[in-house]
């Protein structure tokens, strides 16, 4: 029996060792890609860019991206685990006093999101007008802070997904490129000094348990929140399911739970690389004209946004960076990293930003379809 075993065991081995040489290519691109990341991020580090390790390793994909001359991107699981990790760090700051404000500024809140999607639409139809192309890709393009959902949708809405992709994308681009860079310029002087605190808050020691079972707790909730997240078909499910499952756990246990700064910093880079190593340069130069009208009407979005916030701002009383990144259109995790530096209300943005998002996700199909009729009623 043992030498009929033996070819069998053989066999298997081999076969084995055959799958494990077949998958070194594929391991090779994906350690060049997460050197290429860590390098950038670094560089942003040292030089004090804000959200250092999300816009360097998204620079340093794009690079990567466009030496390759086309895009190689990360296993999906990069992304997800990145923002779980982001989703844990926020979770652990997020309060009841912010759900308490959120709910206080529930009208103008709202008012601010329906504002903020109808010039979005308006800037979509702008693009299929001045750029030719079909007036429901152009809409859907421009449906903000939800390209992970939008996109493989679009193609059920009429639209052409690949285009989608690209003028997603490139938005994606701009916001988490634009935004963070122009806040911490204007306030350098809240950069240092939330720096400060972050680090405080996350390596102090006060949690009553060693640090390895407080990992295998965060770990837990990671796994728990993605496979959730999932099978809920929450937006942004990696985010989302795990911000949920933390936010109990760091609320339930009898112990102070602590999530480690390098965490965060593990995440932004899973998601700033997965996110650069996805640019199509050969697609964008396909659709270049299209692709620079949206980089300006992007620009142009970005700028009106940012008004809307600070008008919300004024009226509500809430400090100006929360109010800002609150309602940019797009950028969940990079919004939320940036104010957690910037020394804003953390919680509060990461309400207005879910709030945009949950409502976009319910009416964002249907509102391109009136769009649509409207525009065509119209000729």
């Amino acid at each position: 029996m043992i030498e009929k075993n033996l070819p069998l065991q053989k066999y298997n081995c081999k076969d084995w060792q055959q799958q494990l040489v077949s998958y070194l290519p594929q391991l090779t691109i994906i350690a060049s890609q997460l050197t290429v990341g860590i390098i950038a991020g670094l560089i942003f580090s040292w030089l004090q860019i804000p959200v250092s390790w999300l816009l360097g390793s998204m620079i340093g994909g794009i690079a990567y991206s466009v030496i390759q001359g086309n895009p190689q991107p990360l296993p999906k699981m990069f992304v997800t685990v990145g923002k779980a990790f982001i989703a844990l760090y926020t979770a652990a700051r997020f309060s009841w006093e912010t759900i308490n404000v959120a709910a206080t500024y529930a009208v103008p809140l709202l008012l601010c999101v329906l504002i903020t999607g109808a010039l979005s639409l308006f800037h979509g139809y702008l693009l299929s007008r001045l750029s030719g192309i079909d007036r429901v890709t152009g809409l859907v393009a421009f449906i903000p802070g939800a390209a992970s959902s939008i996109v493989p949708i679009a193609e059920e809405m009429g639209a052409d997904a690949v285009a989608v992709a690209v003028f997603q994308s490139i938005r994606l681009l701009l916001v988490v490129l634009l935004i963070p860079s122009a806040a911490g310029f204007f306030f350098p002087a809240d950069l240092n000094s939330s720096v400060t605190i972050a680090i405080a808050t996350t390596t102090a020691d006060n949690s009553s348990i060693p640090m390895w079972l407080n990992l295998i707790v965060l770990a837990g909730c990671c796994v728990v929140g993605m496979w959730g997240g999932n099978r809920l078909s929450l937006p942004a499910s990696g985010f989302l399911g795990t911000f949920l499952i933390g936010l109990a756990v760091f609320w339930g246990s009898p112990y102070e739970l602590q999530v480690p700064q390098w965490l965060f910093a593990v995440g932004l880079l899973c998601v700033g690389l997965s996110i650069g190593v996805k640019f199509d340069i050969k697609t964008v130069n396909k659709l270049l004209k299209a692709v620079l009208i949206e980089i300006a009407l992007v620009i142009s979005l970005i700028i009106l946004c940012l008004g809307i916030g600070y008008e919300f701002h004024v009226f509500t009383h809430v400090d100006t960076i929360t109010s800002l990144l609150g309602f940019t259109p797009g950028g969940l995790e990079a919004m939320v990293a940036t104010v957690m530096q910037l020394g804003g209300d953390t919680g509060l943005v990461l309400a207005m930003q879910l709030t945009r998002m949950l409502i976009i996700i319910a009416l964002g199909p249907w509102l391109v379809k009136f769009a649509i009729k409207v525009a065509d009623s119209e000729q």
